[in-house]
């Protein structure tokens, strides 16, 4: 390698960072930032580890107990408190366990598999949130750096054609009206360029809450696929964490159910005694449900509400999720519609204007303030398409991030 190329070389990894900070940003680049420095996915995720081991250690069986003690010992006597002068007193050391059957082991295991997968929704609940919150915040950046742009252009103009007609009253060619008028007129310009970079300052932060970095260039946030309405109701985070909450329900009713069955206990001791043998003690302990009616069917009676109530909520869910879905499908369809009348209502005609008065002024057939008003009201219109449009932008994102995304999900 040439020592030229490869100070070359050099040169352009040193300045590889600049150029990609130099790069505008795309919607999806911003959504990934979002999605990698949100504490909410973090917390989320800390739910699933935390459900996670909770279900390793369900089906297993509880620890067994070490029993240790002295049978017939004296309390009275020469030998009170002696654990080798009489033949009745034993030293004993056993253990006990309490057995759960694999039925109810299963029932535990799959209540709590049910429970990681409620944490694994809403580890994915907030993944959507942070992407539709980014994308929300990435589109207002956006459009109203658009409209800054938009202001300044026509704050130009007021200036160049203020400083025209003055040129012109000194040449006696203008009048003071006139002159005045532009004076207002670039006043207004320029409060409105005020306004809307007080404007882009609020997005400013509100982008960079959630994506960490400033949105110095932004690109066009471009097309955005919009879901069916099967596919947003089914994905909807109310309605999946509604589902989840469901399963969980009916997990813990079948656990609370196997337990009209008791759990025996079986135990096993070693008792030394003095001059005598020793002696081997199994047991067995079975708990007798004397009145199941009155509690275990109780008990698993309150866990099938719970149930009831989680469906019955499921499907409200579900109703008021479409209801969204077709309330935004609507807004979206009409935005679209009043964008195509308006831009070819009053955004062409406005151009048109504009191109008329700069050849009449150009022909001394018109007035600067006929051309600064034609120009003003060009740029007006296309402030409030850009407004129409980043509202349908936002009805998109609604449409199209609110639902629960796999990216980033555990």
């Amino acid at each position: 390698m040439s020592l030229p190329f490869s100070r070359a070389a050099v040169w352009a990894v040193a300045l590889l960072p600049s150029l990609a900070a130099a790069a505008p940003l795309s919607l999806d680049a911003a959504l990934e930032l979002a999605a990698r420095r949100s504490e909410a996915t973090r917390a989320a995720r800390a739910g699933v580890a935390s459900a996670t081991a909770a279900a390793s250690a369900a089906p297993q069986l509880p620890d067994p107990t070490l029993r240790i003690g002295v049978d017939n010992l004296p309390a009275t006597g020469a030998d009170r408190f002696h654990t080798t002068r009489d033949s009745m007193t034993m030293k004993r050391i056993g253990i006990s366990q309490e057995w759960l059957s694999a039925d109810k082991r299963a029932a535990r295991q799959a209540a709590a598999e049910a429970s990681v997968g409620l944490e694994a929704v809403r580890v994915q609940a907030a993944v959507a949130d942070t992407r539709r919150q980014a994308a929300l915040a990435y589109v207002d950046a956006f459009y109203v750096g658009e409209s800054v742009k938009l202001a300044r252009r026509m704050e130009h103009h007021a200036h160049e054609e203020l400083e025209a007609s003055r040129a012109r009253l000194s040449s006696a060619g203008g009048s003071s009206q006139d002159v005045l008028a532009l004076a207002g007129g670039r006043g207004i310009a320029e409060d409105e360029t005020a306004d809307l970079l007080q404007q882009q300052e609020a997005a400013s932060v509100a982008f960079q809450r959630w994506v960490g970095v400033p949105p110095d260039e932004l690109r066009s946030p471009g097309a955005i696929a919009v879901p069916s309405e099967a596919a947003y109701v089914a994905a909807h985070p109310t309605v999946a964490a509604l589902q989840r909450d469901v399963d969980v329900a009916r997990q813990t009713a079948a656990v609370t159910a196997s337990n009209r069955k008791p759990n025996w206990t079986w135990e096993l001791a070693y008792g030394q005694r003095t001059g005598y043998a020793d002696m081997v003690s199994v047991g067995l302990s079975i708990p007798l449900p004397i009145a199941p009616g009155e509690r275990q069917d109780r008990d698993t009676a309150a866990k099938l509400a719970l149930v009831e109530k989680a469906e019955a909520d499921l499907a409200e869910a579900t109703r008021a999720a479409t209801a969204e879905y077709q309330a935004l499908r609507s807004d979206a369809q009409r935005l679209q519609q009043r964008i195509d009348r308006y831009r070819t209502g009053v955004v062409v005609p406005a151009g048109q204007r504009t191109a008329a008065a700069t050849a009449a002024y150009r022909s001394n057939q018109g007035s600067l303030v006929t051309l600064f008003e034609a120009r003003h009201a060009e740029v007006e219109a296309q402030r409030k398409l850009l407004t129409l449009q980043r509202d349908l932008a936002r009805t998109h994102i609604q449409l199209a991030f609110r639902p629960l995304t796999t990216e980033g999900a555990p």
